[in-house]
């Protein structure tokens, strides 16, 4: 089996998830499909590389990823940098034939997506997009269970994903509340939310949406106060192919709460449910139990989902063991690996990421006309 270089451009909250993931993935899936090794990480401070390189194991640490693309050693590219920067390093990836793996959002705007879409024509490597919230048993049951018809369909359906950073008008402002860093509630969270409401029950055809910001001023980490240009709150109405309508919401200003991404989706067969706060389970209604004065058999039920993965995974941790948010990062990253070692097409690959950020680009749109928007396919 050959073992693949990895470089790995910032070190941040992103970057350490994809490093954990690469560094214990033996434990967590026997056999791997590649082996891999920490070659390089390029951060953008000289006392931040040298950290991420003694913190992950890597061989070496640069201020410059271009160094890492520049080395026949490293064969991965993944790209945990802030938003605006993932443009020109994916570029440069798909130009030297790497295989990328990319946070979400891809891109942020029309013009870097046409420019991506035009390289990728000839590239030949395996690319991803970091999508991890299909990759938790939950979801991926809810995939099954929709697939196989236990929804029938599709009603109504509501979707958000709830953070309550931004609530406090005295915390510093970081990259993700800069607009010209790709910030903003709808790149960061509204792109899991949207994606993952598309993938379920899609295609979502249409949003007419609102975006609010909630402080007009907030500090920076120096203490100068300055205008916020990023959005806070995003909702959106969006309707299905079949007609259906339901909300879909991201904000950072939901009070009280900590990371919930939460979904309903209610057919004329059945009702499923779930809230990542709750990551073992996915509660399920089926219309068809029999009904009674007293109840029936009708009621939600919680489905057991746990660590309930297809082999080779399943047997660390335990399939019946408590799940934790790292575990959807690995099996995501796992995905990715599994696609370089078989030549299949990854899933959701980087032209999928071309399409989300599409998608979001049409609902911003919206908010600004106050109108309903086509969503591109």
């Amino acid at each position: 089996m050959e073992t693949l270089g990895v470089g790995i451009i910032g070190f941040g909250f992103i970057g350490k998830a994809h490093t954990y993931g690469y560094l214990n993935m033996p434990l967590y899936y026997d056999p791997v499909p590649v082996r891999t090794r920490l070659v390089g990480v390029a951060t953008s401070r000289e006392e931040t590389a040298r950290k991420a390189k003694e913190q992950g194991g890597f061989e070496f640490a640069t201020t410059d990823w271009r160094e890492l693309i520049a080395r026949d050693d490293i064969q991965i590219i993944n790209i945990c940098s802030p938003n605006s920067q993932h443009a020109e390093q994916l570029l440069a990836a798909i130009a030297a034939g790497k295989h990328i793996y990319c946070d979400k959002p891809l891109v942020v705007t029309a013009e870097e997506a046409r420019q991506i879409e035009a390289a990728l024509r000839e590239y030949q490597g395996t690319g991803q997009v970091t999508l991890q919230y299909r990759f938790y048993p939950p979801t991926l049951r809810a995939k099954q269970l929709i697939d196989e018809g236990f929804v029938g369909n599709v009603i109504c359906f509501r979707a958000s994903y709830l953070h309550s950073g931004s609530v406090d008008p005295n915390r510093p402002m970081g990259w993700k509340q800069l607009k010209s860093e790709g910030g903003g509630v709808l790149q960061d969270l509204g792109s899991h939310v949207l994606d993952l409401m598309d993938y379920l029950i899609g295609p979502v055809t249409s949003v007419m949406c609102d975006m609010r910001i909630l402080y007009p001023e907030r500090p920076t980490p120096s203490g100068e106060i300055v205008p916020v240009e990023a959005d806070d709150h995003v909702v959106m109405l969006a309707r299905l192919a079949n007609g259906a309508t339901g909300t879909i919401e991201a904000t950072k200003i939901a009070t009280g709460t900590e990371d919930e991404l939460r979904f309903e989706i209610h057919g004329d067969r059945g009702a499923l449910r779930f809230n990542l706060m709750d990551l073992n389970y996915l509660e399920a209604y089926d219309l068809r139990e029999p009904d009674s004065p007293m109840g029936g058999q009708r009621g939600w039920r919680k489905l057991a989902t746990v660590q309930r993965y297809e082999k080779p995974s399943g047997f660390f941790p335990s399939s019946k063991s408590g799940i934790g948010w790292v575990r959807g990062h690995m099996h995501c990253l796992y995905s990715f690996l599994r696609a370089i070692a078989t030549g299949e097409p990854a899933e959701p690959s980087l032209q999928r990421g071309i399409q989300i950020q599409r998608m979001l680009a049409a609902a911003a749109h919206s908010a600004t006309t106050h109108s309903w928007q086509e969503l591109p396919r």
